[in-house]
């Protein structure tokens, strides 16, 4: 209902959040910076084939460890990545532990945040602590339901570019018509793509997108980084969906909008 009702305000030019909206055109300008890019390795799921499955690049060799904050109630890519030999390193401070277990498996019952305390841990420390090789990559997948901007804007460069392949499901993503949310969000893709390079989208079906012009947002979006010392880039990714994506829930199926990928 909050979506169809947001869809409304913008039909009829309001700003749901009382300042002023970002225009179509900021919008458009930051969309084509992250088109996903066509890299010359395969893309495969991990994980689940239904939900609970990611999209990544064949490149796992030498990844000592996964990072993987918000554990849900499956935890089918953290299991396939435990079995290559990968640590798996877990937090979330609203459950007792993952719902499976593995050797690989390390939990901390914290939440992953910018500061250190009884409750957060922050990227930098929850690395540091483990005593993880420097000169061995890891991997990071997030789904912590809208503190990703937070968590992201604080992670030093060095420590990102640690990363080889990132997975963050970003939420809120309607709030883009508002200009406050979207310079917020506009700073955590310009730093993830001082480093990376976008290489799959895909929208999670739980809610419908919201359009202005002839720009269309779907408020929760999977999205894949790859490092950019491993990839070599041959194009734009110009068809979607890929034919290993799979809708997150029973919803109606929800493709992706034309304007978050070069066509």
């Amino acid at each position: 209902m909050r979506y169809f009702i947001r869809q409304l305000v913008l039909n009829f030019g309001i700003d749901l959040q009382i300042s002023r909206a970002t225009s179509v055109d900021e919008i458009k300008v930051l969309l084509e910076k992250l088109y996903p890019l066509k890299i010359d390795k395969e893309l495969i799921r991990v994980g689940s084939k239904k939900d609970g499955g990611y999209l990544v690049p064949d490149d796992f060799e030498d990844i000592e460890a996964l990072f993987s904050p918000g554990v849900g109630n499956k935890q089918d890519f953290d299991l396939e990545l435990a079995k290559k030999g990968i640590k798996i390193f877990m937090a979330d401070a609203s459950v007792e532990g993952p719902k499976i277990n593995h050797n690989n498996f390390n939990f901390v019952k914290k939440f992953l945040g910018s500061i250190d305390n009884d409750l957060y841990i922050s990227m930098e420390k929850w690395i540091n602590e483990n005593f993880l090789k420097d000169n061995k990559d890891l991997i990071l997948q997030m789904d912590i339901e809208g503190s990703e901007y937070e968590v992201i804007y604080s992670i030093p460069k060095n420590i990102l570019e640690r990363f080889r392949i990132i997975i963050i499901e970003f939420h809120n993503l309607d709030l883009l018509w508002n200009r406050k949310f979207f310079y917020k969000c506009k700073n955590v893709f310009l730093k993830l793509l001082e480093t990376h390079y976008v290489v799959h989208n895909h929208p999670n079906n739980c809610c419908p997108t919201l359009r202005k012009g002839n720009i269309e947002i779907p408020p929760v979006l999977e999205m894949t980084f790859y490092r950019k010392d491993r990839a070599n880039v041959i194009g734009y990714v110009n068809e979607f969906p890929h034919k290993l994506d799979v809708e997150c829930t029973a919803e109606k199926p929800l493709l992706l909008p034309k304007c978050w990928y070069k066509n």
